[in-house]
């Protein structure tokens, strides 16, 4: 291209840039149009970068013009923006006209969630994560639903009014959220990854640790060749991701009529640091994760084959972590409606919730 090839394809370039910018009335469209014009793919842009395909003798000349139509350029698009930005201006001014400056403000609501919820909501997140869905039931539950499916026969102590609540209709508030399994069972299939959060009671005597009315997380995995281990690695791998520290564990034997074999998962007590204290009964774990395999009478009732497949269930309860990742030393703090503030310190690596009354 000839220097005067060269002048007057950069004259039609400033043709159009003044042409173009007429219709654009907003700044990110002029900031595009800028772009593809003194972009280094742009019209001017181009240009620049192809410098080097002419004669040396020629190059400084032929630089001189461009950057001097990049100048133009530019300073219409810089025209253009301070044109948009004052009619913005202007309209908002305008319009200011409506405000009444004798009205109240906005109050900002105050509040924050309980801390059973958040550990609630941490949990859910966190299996998520690990590829499980979030399954939901009622808290009034059928016998059959509460112990029949769940392989609890009519003489176990777990039908005992001592453990639990019967309504006047023959129906139980749930015990625990284990009922969501065998729905999710009879829902999904298998393969299956689930997590059961909600609200269970238990006619208990109330002391540091034991509610009537707690929180629970019910997790259910069933596939083929699942194994004690799994459960095991998944119980370390979500205690450690919630309470953002290592923890200790401890596997105990434990019977569970709708697992086989039944564990009890412990963790060192985050209270104490596993020294002894009356949150622990001084001796320094906190149960904490009941677990165990699926027991084959649970997956029949809930139509799995279980000559095909296995899994493992367990119940974490949120209340008593929520105590441990936040250093509640009296499991009733969370329930009793004191809405008194409350302040926190530091200690283990988490926040102590202390009533300022106390």
């Amino acid at each position: 291209m000839t220097l005067d090839e060269l002048s007057k394809q950069l004259t039609k370039i400033e043709l159009q840039v003044a042409t173009g910018l007429r219709e654009l009335d907003q700044i990110d469209a002029v900031r595009s149009f800028e772009s593809s014009v003194l972009g280094k793919q742009g019209s001017i842009g181009l240009l620049l970068k192809n410098i080097r395909d002419y004669p040396p003798e020629e190059r400084g000349q032929v630089g001189q013009v461009i950057n001097s139509a990049k100048a133009k350029a530019k300073a219409i698009i810089d025209a253009r923006l301070n044109e948009i930005q004052r009619e913005a201006v202007e309209k908002e001014s305008q319009g200011a006209s409506d405000v009444d400056p004798t009205l109240p403000g906005g109050v900002e609501p105050l509040g924050s969630l309980h801390p059973v919820t958040m550990v609630q909501l941490e949990i859910e997140r966190i299996f998520e994560r690990f590829g499980f869905t979030v399954e939901t039931g009622p808290e009034m539950e059928s016998e059959f639903h509460n112990f029949d499916a769940l392989n609890i026969p009519a003489d176990h102590p777990a039908r005992d009014m001592q453990d639990t609540f019967w309504l006047n209709n023959g129906q139980v508030l749930r015990t625990h959220t284990s009922p969501v399994q065998h729905r999710a069972m009879k829902k999904f299939g298998a393969p299956l990854r689930i997590i059961a959060p909600g609200r269970c009671f238990r006619y208990e005597t109330l002391d540091a640790s034991h509610e009537n009315t707690f929180h629970q997380v019910e997790g259910l995995v069933i596939d083929r060749e699942i194994s004690i281990p799994n459960l095991i690695a998944m119980s370390k791998a979500l205690l450690q991701e919630v309470m953002q520290r290592e923890v200790k564990l401890r596997v105990r034997p434990g019977f569970f009529p709708f697992v086989e074999p039944g564990l009890e998962i412990d963790m060192n007590c985050q209270i104490c640091g596993g020294s002894g204290c009356a949150t622990c009964k001084h001796s320094g774990w906190v149960e904490i994760l009941p677990a165990g395999m699926v027991h084959p009478e649970v997956l029949r009732a809930g139509g799995i084959d279980p000559d095909q497949y296995s899994g493992f269930a367990f119940g974490l309860g949120l209340t008593r972590l929520a105590m441990m990742k936040y250093g509640i030393r009296d499991i009733r703090v969370l329930n009793n409606g004191d809405l008194r503030p409350i302040v926190c310190s530091q200690r283990l690596g988490g926040p102590i919730l202390v009533n300022k009354a106390s």
